[in-house]
């Protein structure tokens, strides 16, 4: 039987994976100039300057990837190499070299979630000097990451309009949804 440890960094490491997917699920959907759109201000049609495309979010997840999960036990997670500034500027390079970052922050981070064993969960570490249990410093990226796809998501949507691929549950199509779900899983417990 698994501990609840385990079954923690399982599920952690699933719910992880489904952000991951639903940005790629956006990348497949996009040409290269897609990634450097920046959305406008309304309403203006302008870019804003307080928005990114979806490279900076790229650049940025990746920095914020490398940063804390590399030595997750052992050195603070805001790494002294780190320019956390220069993520929010335009990466160089087009839409391979953009996800060739996406693949190794996703990468470092999975890796090092597959490496933890229950009793680290409780190790105290560090990000930016301020100490936290490990399994609240997790739960702390579990909430970041899907921010920062959910913005991929959105903006992927804006660009695509019309000629989006749902990736989750198709407007109107809720109860089929339901149904084949019912159909594999069988009638929901009461």
């Amino acid at each position: 039987m698994n501990s609840l440890g385990q079954v923690y960094l399982e599920s952690a490491i699933k719910r992880l994976l489904t952000y991951k997917t639903l940005g790629e699920g956006t990348f497949a959907q996009l040409e290269e100039k897609d990634f450097h759109f920046v959305p406008g201000g309304m309403p203006d049609p302008n870019p804003n300057e307080g928005s990114n495309s979806i490279a900076v979010i790229i650049r940025h997840l990746h920095g914020n990837m490398i940063s804390r999960w590399t030595n997750f036990l052992t050195e603070d997670g805001e790494k002294e190499g780190r320019n956390r500034d220069e993520e929010f500027s335009p990466p160089p390079g087009g839409k391979e070299a953009l996800l060739d970052l996406w693949e190794k922050g996703w990468s470092c981070l999975l890796d090092t979630l597959r490496s933890l064993k229950e009793e680290d969960l409780m190790a105290t570490i560090t990000i930016r000097h301020e100490p936290l249990i490990a399994i609240d410093a997790i739960n702390r990226q579990m909430a970041h990451y899907p921010h920062h796809v959910g913005q991929i998501v959105y903006i992927g949507k804006m660009i695509r309009g019309g000629a989006w691929q749902s990736l989750s549950i198709p407007r109107g199509a809720s109860q089929l949804y339901n149904r084949g779900m019912e159909e594999k899983h069988g009638p929901a417990s009461k």
